[in-house]
């Protein structure tokens, strides 16, 4: 097989990303326009402020659906669900299963964000945990609270949106990569509806050996398996990120002889999908020739297509990337929006995978930062992670509560990208092949699950 195992993909890689700037994968209550309404869920009741008063520390808890004041929730386009003047709000900002959630005077707070994937999960990003009926009870008066994400019907809620399924900013950023290549790959389908996700970075386009674009190297761009892919995610109101490279093959930033033809072999694929993204992952840019026409050939492709995003994404030591690619780029003008490491295969079991993945991505701010003069924030804002879910490719494991981690770090830093190799892996072994399951005890897509309520 031409790709080779991709699960191999960063011993020597890097990815450039290059994504237009439409859509996003779950639809984040902070990103939908802001609607009003009541918000239902088990057995059909609604969320409730109790008595409908006004009060800070109000009770918020399931009713039956009564039409007053006190179950009219607004939504809003800065993450806040309101009711009656107030927000809702996890009792003192708390993060335990079983928090209490409560009616409070809206103070912009942690404690108030919201967000909504097309799951139908009401997640609290700061706690990483879903707006849950207690007990499971639907019985009247029942309290809300925070409480793991289990999927259970005590924790599927149906709110107003005046967006409908418009994803929000956090996913094209939280775009799994899918690969088709080899194994049993599942359906995008599936997947989304069990998770929210909207997007997939679809791995990999390869050179045919010469600076011609094909899936794997040797299938058509359209009308195969590939195409099959695209259409259907679209069809469920998704979209993809093709993915250029991988860990093996023949890479068009190597095969093609000029940047020229690099450009226009990135924009053969655009334009035979009508795409709003893609992404370049190739393990040839050790190369200070390959490096430099790979920059300006995403400099063409900026400019020929206004709006475009481009994430570069790399592997990483413990305490960052090396920055020759970062700074080539910054002396040539070229503008990324995101620099995205690949924080596993350190080297070795035994690590926390979640503090050494915040370590590596604290070291690429600091490089991002000093290479282009950006602030904290800006350098934040121009970087991303991509991790690799369950046992890596040298005996390391990252868990979902590795997950919650990068989570909580991408929120509070308002990264540009988190993802993920790879959807594929997301679901519990049963003697598959190596790239087919986590090697972990997990259920089906429990790492997307997390990532899909990230809200950029």
């Amino acid at each position: 097989m031409t790709a080779g195992p991709p699960v191999r993909r960063v011993l020597a890689a890097l990815a450039v990303t290059a994504t237009l700037l439409t859509g996003l994968s779950a639809a984040p209550a902070s990103a939908a326009a802001t609607a009003t309404g009541p918000i239902t869920g088990l057995a059909g009741k609604c969320v409730d402020v109790a008595g409908g008063a006004v009060a800070n520390g109000t009770a918020v808890q399931l009713y039956d659906c009564n039409g007053t004041a006190a179950q009219q929730w607004t939504v809003g386009a800065d993450g806040t669900i309101r009711a009656l003047g107030k927000c809702l709000d996890v009792a003192s900002g708390g993060t335990a299963d079983g928090t209490k959630v409560q009616l409070w005077d809206c103070n912009g707070s942690a404690a108030q964000q919201w967000a909504t994937p097309a799951a139908r999960d009401i997640v609290n990003p700061q706690a990483d945990k879903c707006l849950d009926v207690s007990g499971g009870s639907s019985a009247n008066s029942t309290r809300l609270q925070i409480w793991t994400c289990t999927g259970a019907a005590n924790q599927k809620w149906t709110a107003p949106s005046a967006g409908g399924d418009t994803p929000g900013p956090g996913a094209m950023a939280v775009a799994p990569y899918l690969y088709n290549g080899w194994g049993s790959p599942p359906s995008p389908t599936t997947v989304m509806n069990a998770t929210g996700v909207k997007w997939f970075t679809l791995a990999f386009v390869l050179s045919n050996g010469y600076c011609n674009p094909q899936w794997d190297g040797n299938r058509p761009l359209t009308g195969g398996v590939d195409q099959q892919t695209v259409n259907t995610v679209r069809a469920a109101g998704g979209d993809v990120i093709p993915s250029f490279g991988g860990w093996s093959g023949n890479k068009l930033e190597s095969s093609c002889s000029s940047a020229g033809e690099l450009a226009a072999a990135y924009q053969k694929v655009i334009n035979a999908y009508g795409l709003k993204a893609i992404d370049i992952e190739a393990a040839a840019y050790d190369s200070p020739v390959v490096q430099q026409r790979t920059v300006d050939a995403l400099k063409t492709v900026k400019a020929a297509n206004p709006g475009i995003k481009v994430y570069v994404t790399f592997g990483t030591g413990q305490n960052g990337p090396d920055s020759s690619l970062i700074g080539r780029a910054a002396a040539s003008g070229l503008t990324v929006d995101s620099w995205t490491i690949m924080p596993f295969n350190f080297g070795g079991a035994g690590q926390n995978m979640g503090t050494l993945t915040v370590r590596a991505a604290e070291g690429l701010k600091t490089a991002v930062k000093n290479a282009y003069g950006y602030s904290d924030d800006q350098a934040y804002r121009h970087t991303g992670i991509s991790s690799m879910n369950g046992v890596t490719d040298n005996g390391e494991t990252v868990t979902v509560a590795d997950f919650r981690t990068i989570l909580r770090y991408a929120q509070q830093r308002h990264l540009a990208r988190l993802t993920f190799w790879s959807v594929n892996r997301d679901r519990p072994c049963t003697g598959g092949g190596a790239d087919t399951c986590s090697g972990v005890s997990q259920q089906p897509w429990d790492f997307t699950r997390v990532l899909a309520s990230y809200t950029g």
